[in-house]
């Protein structure tokens, strides 16, 4: 088939890589996000996607939005038979789905209809599940609503952060997508619509979700801090100054600890929570760098009785 992939941050490499490597399908261009202001200087950066193809000599479109005429216009040039997406980040509309013969196909981080949303993986893990996955479907016009042409299955492992989990997901679902381009060119593969029920939604992950509570158990505050690392970063505040969580593990035999006191050793630091304390293993104080957490409490002299989130 002749395909135009659409993508636009690192996680969606994998899958471009292997349509390209694939030998069976023309991947004739791609869709990206337009170029972003990053690092200190803000300069216009393209995205990981759109780096990949110019490397693979594939022409690289860039709309404001997918509903622009001049994009519409040249997608009808290329006239695809399907568009694979992986994380795109932006809503298609019906004039650009009705393009290609077979659709747009999305391959998204979960078991459909568990997680419909921006962030299935993180909030899989806020969640505790222990098992997820990765879908291929039909994209609708509904949230992640339309039918699916298969999955495979990924253990959400006990120390998994979400960038950890979702470079798996990457890797594994880059062949589940490659399979379904194949299943659809030979018309071995249907697409089955989703159950009614199990369905859960996972909204972007917003910087006030990864604030934790204290109060909350050591395992709710363990999930928090590996469901939003690397981003948007679970933080709490010290001393006035925010400060970022980066690496956390519950410890089941301190319960002396009130929510959000503080106790530091020569080589740990402990806080409390709603139920037994969790030690900080890195964090990153605002404006400085990460670090770990046992250097970090002693440059900052942790006093007796005081606490974080206050």
């Amino acid at each position: 088939m002749k395909l135009v992939f659409a993508g636009t941050p690192e996680v969606a490499v994998p899958a471009l890589d292997a349509l390209i490597a694939s030998g069976r399908h023309e991947v004739a261009a791609v869709v990206t996000r337009p170029d972003a202001p990053a690092g200190r200087g803000r300069r216009l950066v393209a995205s990981p996607v759109a780096e990949r193809a110019e490397e693979a000599g594939i022409e690289v479109l860039k709309p404001n939005r997918p509903r622009d005429e001049e994009f519409l216009a040249r997608l009808r040039e290329i006239a695809p038979d399907c568009c694979p997406v992986v994380a795109y980040g932006a809503l298609l509309p019906k004039v650009a789905l009705d393009v290609p013969a077979r659709g747009w196909v999305n391959l998204h981080f979960s078991l459909l209809p568990a997680w419909r949303g921006a962030a299935p993986v993180q909030h899989a893990i806020m969640a505790g599940d222990q098992i997820t996955g990765a879908s291929t479907f039909l994209i609708e016009e509904g949230l992640d609503s339309g039918p699916v042409f298969g999955t495979i299955t990924e253990e959400v492992r006990a120390t998994d952060t979400s960038g950890d989990l979702l470079t798996r997901l990457a890797f594994a679902g880059a062949g589940l997508l490659e399979a379904t381009m194949d299943g659809i060119e030979d018309g071995s593969l249907k697409a089955v619509p989703q159950p009614a029920d199990g369905i859960s939604l996972a909204p972007k992950i917003t910087v006030e979700d990864a604030r934790i509570d204290w109060s909350a158990p050591a395992l709710r505050v363990d999930r928090v801090v590996r469901g939003c690392t690397p981003a948007p970063g679970a933080w709490t505040v010290f001393r006035g100054e925010r400060l970022k969580l980066i690496a956390a593990a519950p410890v089941t035999d301190r319960t002396d600890l009130a929510p959000g006191a503080v106790a530091a050793g020569k080589n740990n630091v402990y806080v409390g929570t709603g139920s037994h304390a969790v030690e900080l293993l890195w964090v990153q104080p605002q404006g400085k760098k990460p670090m770990k957490a046992a250097d970090w409490a002693r440059g900052v002299r942790i006093a007796e009785g005081e606490r974080v989130g206050a």
